[in-house]
């Protein structure tokens, strides 16, 4: 590796440190996992059945999981607090760390715009405004808390986590105690479909961009790190199964609708209808917060802009995370989101190789001695399943683009 491809110290050394705790650390993984996304799961899972989709979710989640730990190790192994696209850099180069910068703009836009779009839609449906108006609502908590940094973002997440909780609880509690659920609804197993579920689980457990804020939030507390990675993503896993859960077995695979609130609303009457929806508001501005921040000290990172200490250089980087989501979704260009969630497929296939690679390059490389290691997940055989899986998941993206999947798996 040139010297030129190395984070230049005297321009940049680095983002600051700021302290969060193992809660928050793990709130921030949760709300980022926990997207408006998790409300598509029950339909999207339909196909398949339920035991497809804990399968699916069991396999994706560990892989992932596995991949977050890479970048962990990575990171406590590294002196200097840098991003993913820093890591990248450092350990492989400029085409490496572009190509991880690409495929987290990609993800995080794409997610940016939807969450616009989508807040904007709920809001103007509850309360009879503009979209406009609602995303613009929306907005202005999810920008302040990225500006004021990931200290003010860690406490957001695990406050409005917590929320977002208890409304999932009572969600599902409702359904479960009310109409209850059909067991044959839960057990019907149709094997051929498994694979379309395993790609959508794949991309629901994207989060291995937030694992370098943890570790700068957690430098206080190495070992807190894997323990929080491990929690924030069995919490996500549980979620995800818990949801769709309730949702199928309540209304089975024909009644199921692509956006789980409709059909729960239906059921349980204008209450949940609310309390679903505020759930969905919720989980947005979870998310919002946590990609926004990545996002933003991505572009720091990435340009060497000096993080702290330059009112200019934060506008321009807010700006830049911000302003264009908002503006395709205000236009009424939100159709586009559909573009950036194929191209998604090609950032999940990056979040899996360059993690790999960091992680032999970083053992043989790094600058110190880390104090918590991956050990077996680390496997060259674990190393081989994750490449293959996202792998695989991107060619199913591409093939769905082109229209060659077999009907009834788009």
């Amino acid at each position: 590796m040139t010297e030129a491809e190395q984070p230049d110290a005297r321009r940049f050394a680095g983002l600051s440190r700021e302290r969060i705790t193992f809660w928050q650390g793990v709130a921030i993984i949760f709300g980022a996992n926990i997207g408006a996304g998790i409300l598509s799961l029950p339909y999207g899972s339909r196909t398949g059945g339920f035991p497809a989709l804990l399968l699916a979710l069991l396999v994706a989640g560990f892989l992932t999981t596995a991949s977050m730990l890479y970048v962990a190790e990575v990171a406590l192994r590294t002196d200097t607090p840098l991003q993913l696209s820093g890591l990248a850099r450092k350990y492989l180069g400029n085409t490496g760390s572009w190509l991880i910068f690409a495929g987290i703009s990609v993800n995080g836009l794409g997610a940016l715009i939807a969450y616009a779009s989508g807040s904007g839609q709920i809001l103007a449906d509850l309360f009879g405004i503009p979209q406009v108006l609602g995303s613009l609502l929306f907005y202005v908590p999810g920008v302040v808390v990225v500006w004021l940094g990931l200290k003010a973002t860690g406490r957001s997440e695990q406050a409005i986590t917590a929320g977002m909780v208890v409304l999932m609880v009572v969600l599902v509690g409702w359904t479960l105690l009310g109409p209850g659920v059909e067991g044959a609804n839960l057990v019907y197993l149709r094997p051929y479909f498994i694979i379309p579920i395993v790609n959508l689980a794949v991309f629901a457990f994207i989060a291995q961009y937030t694992v370098p804020e943890l570790a700068r939030g957690l430098a206080h507390s190495p070992r807190a790190l894997p323990r929080a990675v491990i929690a924030g993503m069995c919490a996500t896993g549980f979620f995800l199964a818990l949801v769709p859960l309730a949702a199928l077995g309540m209304m089975g695979p024909d009644a199921i609708t692509p956006v789980v609130t409709l059909a729960w609303a239906d059921r349980l009457g204008p209450v949940a209808y609310y309390c679903a929806n505020v759930f969905a508001l919720l989980a947005m501005l979870t998310s919002f917060w946590a990609i926004g921040l990545t996002l933003l000290t991505n572009i720091f990172d990435r340009f060497s802009w000096p993080a702290t200490g330059s009112v200019r250089h934060r506008l321009m980087g807010v700006a830049l995370v911000a302003v264009p989501p908002f503006l395709i979704a205000a236009l009424g260009l939100a159709g586009f989101v559909s573009a950036l969630g194929y191209a998604g497929g090609f950032a999940g296939a990056i979040m899996s190789i360059i993690p790999v690679l960091m992680l032999r390059r970083a053992r043989s490389r790094g600058d110190r001695e880390p104090e918590w290691q991956a050990g077996w997940v680390a496997h060259p055989v674990v190393q081989v399943l994750l490449v293959a899986v996202f792998g695989l998941a991107f060619l199913y993206s591409l093939l769905t683009i082109v229209g060659l999947v077999p009907q009834g798996w788009a």
